[in-house]
């Protein structure tokens, strides 16, 4: 077994949830997760929708045993040591299929191993291991005090809540429904005047209806600045409830570029172009609205892809009119206009 140290951090994550082009709905899920050498863990599982044990919407007392496990306070939940890395993010049930790994203590060291694939009782490192990731070592007490702190309260994340403003209230109900079903905040307000700054401090991004006017838009980045609060505001694309709630999500992700897998999605030459910093697997969907003000949306592009700059031809017919796309990967969400 190697001798050199990784070094173990943890750093929120999220498996972005919402509407789906053909109707059915992805469960979202905010997560802890783990960081190994300066990179999420999870990056270095291509294709793989999961998320760690330390979910931020599980009851206080699974967490804090998640946690105790993690600190070999415990005993391992599962055969020969094992202990669940990432696991189902819609049903945690080990039927589904989890990451687990070998965690044990090396003298004052923690050292992960043994990765594998697990369906069943016990798993096959031989037949399902991922023979290229670790074996970790880590020093007991920086992998220690990352884990305590999370008994103390100190949960990694950011201000998972959203502000919508509009003229017409019952046009944002829909997104903020949406956005509060997959754990994200939505509140409503028709204007943000007379709102103390600390409040609008308290939300992680501003969405902006598009009959907000501008002197109205242009107060709340003044509330907002001089208050010496980094709130992402962005302007509604359309009323189309997904693209709203992928707006949200890359808002409430800004600032966090180091953790992304996906970045500078634009489109050009009939064709979608972005960067993949590490393997995953890329959703591209297109929404719309059609000459009568109906919204319209329909995949276009699902599959695992390497790192590097990568082109997908687009279909006319999707992205005809007034047009927008969405990609999604595994704690990433991006969102830009198709130009005529």
């Amino acid at each position: 077994m190697s001798a050199e140290y990784a070094t173990f951090g943890l750093a929120p994550a999220t498996r972005p949830g919402g509407p789906l082009a053909d109707g059915d709905f992805q469960v979202h899920r905010d997560f802890v997760d783990f960081v190994v050498d300066g990179r999420p863990l999870l990056h270095r599982l291509s294709d793989l929708d999961a998320v760690s044990p330390l979910a931020s919407d599980v009851p206080p007392s699974l967490f804090t045993s998640q946690v105790r496990g993690l600190l070999l306070e415990t005993g391992a939940p599962l055969p020969d040591g094992r202990y669940v890395v990432y696991g189902c993010p819609e049903c945690e049930d080990l039927a589904c299929g989890a990451v687990t790994a070998v965690i044990e203590r090396d003298g004052d060291d923690v050292v992960w191993r043994d990765f594998a694939w697990q369906t069943g009782d016990r798993a096959d490192p031989l037949r399902d291991g991922y023979h290229g990731m670790g074996p970790f070592r880590f020093r007991g007490d920086e992998y220690r005090a990352a884990l305590t702190a999370l008994l103390d309260g100190d949960l990694p994340g950011s201000r998972r809540r959203v502000l919508l403003i509009g003229a017409r209230v019952a046009l944002l109900a829909r997104p903020a429904a949406a956005l509060r079903a997959i754990g994200i905040g939505a509140d409503i307000t028709q204007s943000a005047d007379g709102v103390p700054a600390d409040e609008l401090c308290s939300y992680g991004a501003v969405l902006f209806g598009r009959s907000v006017p501008a002197h109205e838009r242009d107060a709340v980045r003044r509330a907002l600045a001089g208050a010496g609060a980094e709130v992402p505001c962005v302007d509604a694309l359309a009323p189309v409830v997904p693209l709203l709630v992928a707006q949200a999500e890359q808002a409430l992700e800004a600032g966090r570029d180091d953790h992304r897998r996906l970045m500078d999605l634009t489109v050009a030459d009939g064709a979608a172009e972005f960067e993949v910093v590490s393997p995953c697997r890329v959703r591209l969907t297109a929404h719309r609205v059609d000459r009568l003000s109906r919204a319209r949306s329909r995949d276009l592009f699902d599959a695992v892809l390497e790192p590097g700059r990568h082109r997908v031809p687009l279909d006319p017919p999707a992205v005809k009119g007034e047009a927008y796309l969405v990609a999604r990967t595994a704690g990433t969400v991006l969102v830009t206009a198709v130009r005529p």
